[in-house]
């Protein structure tokens, strides 16, 4: 038995007595992270899943089973969560059947990332490794707000709902064990190892419980981890402050380049990787979303490296910054004649830059965005065209996201011209269900028609 809909009753039903669950769910927090292999690697993206207890004991979660399990696993990241277990199972990880809000707002909407979110970098060396790839000076400039600057780059992708204004870096300080103690010889890297030390070696100069406690904390390491940056969330308590942290742990070519280091804060905000259609289980083969391929298309900086790309208007739809003025929900059989679609890019639009499609009979956790991109600004420029993008919604997916490609097959990067539509191209939804025609180009985006329906 599986809980999708109508949460309580379904649990209540596990938890009936002679079901193997009646002995009572186990709740506590969600912890999210995922791991994400250098460029190149061709190793597979890793994500877990784990139940953290008011003693901060942790319960590994399988995570397809958590996705099955909940109706909408990423708007759970950081919440107080009832995770119903079949016990009747000898599996481990255990099986999931049910994971629903608990606490005090038992509410399945993630909130909004807005106003003050204030980051803190840890710089820490492995006991027996010297080497500071970069000095204390570089990591705080990193979080200003000149172009190519994180406060900059999330200023600009959140249309100024949130801003790094009083995030600063603290160290090289140096951890109590060696890397072979956090990082076993061909295993994984022990996350809780490396930030409860990392956090404590700096505890003496960094006030967590700044800004009502800090919104993240990026772990920058003076070695390979296991192949691997993170990024995510660890529930903790620092200064006093008992809560789940954004949280990045960073080998040294992350945050020698704020392009995998963006896409790594994006994790920690709560932001699952995006993909492409080709079908194949690499999420690092859509251009259009930092969540995504954050190292093609990327524009370069002499101090900063290789950039970040903007998200996609789903990731930042999911993150509350797109104002409901400039999304329009299309749901009803029609023609929708020239619609003006700004560049999603563009701070202080009057026209739309999300528009979402839903297709009759289909659940509401799928349905289609549509957005325009242009080669301008710091971030953008490197784009593969200007043009229309879409993308495929299924929220039960691990990647969410997929960018439509109307080349058959479909390319295994989507920054081909299947993946642009342009003016005089039409997409055809599958089904009929609904077309889009990219009539125009204008100032900012592009002049289109949707008809929904026959």
């Amino acid at each position: 038995m599986t809980c999708k809909i109508a949460f309580l009753p379904c649990l209540l039903a596990l938890l009936a007595p002679g079901h193997a669950l009646a002995a009572g769910p186990r709740e506590g927090r969600l912890e999210l992270t995922w791991g994400d292999p250098v460029a190149g690697s061709r190793q597979a993206d890793r994500f877990t899943v784990e139940l953290v207890d008011d003693k901060g004991e942790r319960l590994a979660l399988d995570p397809a089973e958590a996705l099955r399990a909940a109706e909408d696993l990423y708007a759970l990241n950081g919440q107080q969560v009832a995770v119903a277990l079949d016990t009747a199972e000898s599996s481990k990880p255990p099986r999931v059947d049910a994971i629903v809000p608990a606490g005090e707002s038992k509410s399945l909407v993630a909130p909004d990332v807005a106003g003050t979110t204030v980051w803190a970098t840890i710089l820490c060396k492995f006991s027996d490794v010297a080497t500071e790839q970069k000095p204390l000076s570089f990591f705080n400039g990193q979080y200003g707000n000149s172009p190519a600057q994180l406060d900059h780059y999330w200023r600009e992708v959140s249309y100024n709902k949130i801003n790094l204004v009083g995030s600063a870096a603290y160290g090289w300080f140096t951890l109590p064990q060696p890397r072979s103690f956090y990082v076993p010889a061909g295993g994984s890297a022990n996350l809780n190892k490396l930030f409860d030390d990392c956090t404590t070696v700096a505890n003496a100069s960094v006030n967590f419980a700044a800004n009502g406690g800090l919104q993240g904390i990026n772990m920058m390491f003076n070695g390979d981890l296991d192949g691997y940056a993170w990024g995510g969330t660890r529930c903790a308590t620092l200064d006093g402050i008992n809560k789940c942290w954004s949280s990045t742990w960073n080998p040294p070519w992350s945050f020698g380049n704020t392009a995998p280091l963006s896409h790594e804060m994006g994790h920690a905000y709560g932001l699952p990787h995006a993909n492409n259609s080709d079908g194949d289980s690499n999420p690092y083969d859509n251009p259009w979303d930092v969540m995504s391929d954050a190292w093609s298309n990327a524009v370069s900086n002499p101090t900063y490296g290789s950039l970040g790309k903007h998200l996609s208007t789903w990731s930042r739809d999911k993150l509350g910054f797109i104002d409901a003025a400039r999304k329009l929900t299309i749901n009803a059989n029609g023609t929708y004649a020239n619609l003006l679609l700004d560049r999603a890019s563009l701070i202080g639009s009057n026209n739309r830059q999300m528009i979402v499609v839903r297709v009759t009979g289909q659940p509401a956790t799928k349905y289609y965005t549509i957005e325009a991109r242009k080669r301008v600004g710091t971030y953008e420029a490197r784009l593969a065209g200007d043009a229309v993008i879409i993308h495929s919604i299924d929220t039960t997916r691990s990647t969410p996201a997929w960018s439509v490609d109307a080349s058959v097959p479909p390319a295994t990067t989507s920054n081909n011209e299947g993946s642009m539509f342009k003016v005089g191209e039409t997409w055809t939804a599958p089904g009929n269900a609904f077309r889009v025609t990219v009539n125009s180009t204008t100032a900012e985006g592009f002049n289109i028609t949707v008809q929904y329906g026959p």
